[in-house]
C-alpha cells in the first residue's frame, strides 16, 4: 500500500488573504463551488490542473522559527531574477541572498506571513 499527498497545509493568521497572495504567486485557482471568502478560517487554491493543493487554515498564534518544511519555486517562463523582482512587487521579502557568480544557487523569501519559500533558476537558465 502507498500514500499520496492530498494538499499541503499552510497554517496562517488571515487564510483568505495569505491563499489570495499564494494564489497570484502561483496562478492557482479555488473552487468556484466554494469560493474563499474574506473572514473564511480555511481557505483552497489548487494549481490549474488540479494535480496540487493548498489549504489555508488560521491558527491563533503568529510564526515563531524557521519552516521545517518549505516550498521551493522555479520560474515556469522567466529567469530567476525576474521572478525574484515580481515576487518582491507583490510583497515578498528577500530574507537571504544564496545565489553564486556562477549562476547557480537560490534566494530565500518570505511571504507576508513570514513563511520562508526559495527562488530557483528557471530550467532555461540551467540548460544554458
Amino acid at each position: 500500500m502507498t500514500a499520496f499527498i492530498s494538499h499541503t497545509t499552510v497554517d496562517c493568521r488571515d487564510a483568505y488573504t495569505l491563499s489570495r497572495w499564494w494564489q497570484t504567486v502561483l496562478d492557482y485557482v479555488e473552487d468556484p463551488e466554494d469560493p474563499n471568502l474574506p473572514g473564511h478560517v480555511e481557505c483552497m487554491i489548487s494549481s490549474r490542473d488540479g494535480r496540487h493543493k493548498l489549504l489555508f487554515i488560521e491558527v491563533p498564534e503568529a510564526k515563531q522559527v524557521k519552516n521545517r518544511i518549505h516550498f521551493d519555486l522555479r520560474p515556469a517562463e522567466d529567469s530567476r531574477d525576474t521572478e525574484l523582482a515580481r515576487l518582491l512587487e507583490l510583497g515578498a521579502t528577500q530574507v537571504a541572498d544564496l545565489r553564486k557568480p556562477d549562476g547557480s544557487g537560490w534566494v530565500l523569501l518570505a511571504d507576508p506571513e513570514g513563511n520562508e519559500f526559495c527562488i530557483l533558476r528557471s530550467e532555461a537558465e540551467l540548460r544554458a
